[in-house]
């Protein structure tokens, strides 16, 4: 019924009752909170196809709305369609959906439309998003193993506490000062653990739960953002993925006309860290005092000197926006190629850590069994 209606918006003249417009508006907006990067991608990749074939951008629209089988898209697309039918600016309506267009989006499309190269902008958007996605899936994939096997060993380690340990406490209980150190402190954990399971679980739940909170407050985000950036090995590989994520967007930004200021604004929005983002912030107050990018650059440790370096060339010789892109781009495999090193390292060494836990607790367990068998003989 909600579809029927949005059609008939189109078809008629006439406006919507205020009242009705604007329960249609939280409706969108509260729909549109949903909608992730893969529908957006999908959506520029087919207006730009649309544009490309030569339909006119209210057209596209009306065709997108039509095809969108979610609602929660449906329901955005036609928003931006009333906007445009109304003759409003196509960026201005993608504003109005700050949960599905970031500032970024907002600001290229702007650029183009002044340019006239709207259907060459989505297409780059899309190659953008795209290979954040890739970047993404990288990060994601190469984590998820070694975390699987902490997990793993942690509940291993659990379950020998839980459920083997204490049917050997009756059996070990008569040559307790003859046993080995790692025996008596599973034995001791155990015991805990056996008469205080619920204090121990709340303890646990309340301890992380805390953690979590805490590092959801300004000052352990900053801590974490920093050590994100500090950290020794990983260090280096967060500063080469928001450096990926930041170039490509001033590159492109500047390519499509954006003034520097802006596409410095833009692009601290893009990345999820606040250190890295205040990092910006202080390169925008240098191009806006006359010092130019290069000069906000220098002014941290963090950066690669090779990408100051190539930022200074490039200020001197106007080509700015290619550098950068061309800077993401060697960043962006330099990312996939270190990654994938570091993946197949962590296996290995997440094997060998978990082996020793096991075979630790297999040790105290056994050893203490030789021994009485031989006092037994």
């Amino acid at each position: 019924m909600a579809f029927e209606i949005a059609e008939s918006e189109i078809a008629l003249p006439a406006k919507q009752p205020s009242a009705l417009a604007a329960r249609l508006d939280l409706r969108r907006v509260r729909l549109g909170r949903s909608v992730g990067v893969g529908e957006r991608m999908a959506f520029t990749e087919q207006l730009a196809l649309l544009l490309e074939t030569g339909v006119s951008l209210h057209e596209a629209l009306r065709v997108l709305q039509q095809q969108a089988q979610d609602p929660r898209l449906a329901a955005i697309v036609q928003g931006l369609l009333d906007d445009v039918t109304e003759g409003k600016p196509f960026s201005l309506a993608l504003s109005r959906y700050p949960q599905m267009f970031s500032q970024t989006y907002v600001s290229l499309v702007a650029a183009a439309e002044e340019g006239g190269f709207l259907q060459k902008v989505l297409e780059q958007l899309r190659e953008m998003d795209e290979k954040n996605s890739r970047l993404q899936g990288v990060l994601a994939s190469a984590l998820s193993y070694p975390i699987f096997l902490i997990v793993f060993s942690l509940a291993v380690v659990v379950f020998v506490l839980v459920v083997i340990v204490p049917k050997f406490q009756d059996l070990f209980e008569s040559i307790y000062d003859q046993l080995p150190l790692i025996t008596r402190i599973l034995m001791t954990v155990s015991d805990f653990l056996a008469a205080h399971w619920l204090l121990s679980g709340v303890a646990l739940s309340a301890g992380l739960a805390g953690l979590a909170l805490s590092l959801r407050t300004p000052g352990g985000e900053w801590l974490l953002d920093t050590l994100k950036l500090r950290a020794p090995l990983i260090g280096d590989i967060f500063v080469q993925v928001y450096l990926n994520q930041t170039l490509n967007v001033l590159g492109l930004a500047l390519l499509s006309g954006v003034p520097l200021t802006s596409a410095l604004k833009a692009s601290q929005e893009v990345v999820a860290n606040r250190r890295f983002a205040r990092f910006l912030e202080g390169v925008r107050e240098e191009v806006n005092n006359g010092r130019g990018l290069a000069a906000g650059f220098q002014k941290t440790g963090f950066i690669p000197p090779m990408v100051r370096e190539m930022i200074a060339t490039a200020e001197r010789s106007g080509e700015l926006g290619k550098v950068m892109l061309r800077i993401a781009d060697f960043y962006g495999r330099e990312l996939s190629r270190r990654i994938a090193i570091m993946a197949k390292v962590a296996e290995p060494f997440m094997l060998m850590v978990m082996g020793v836990i096991v075979g630790l607790l297999v040790a105290a367990l056994i050893l203490p069994i030789f021994k009485l068998s031989r006092a037994m003989h």
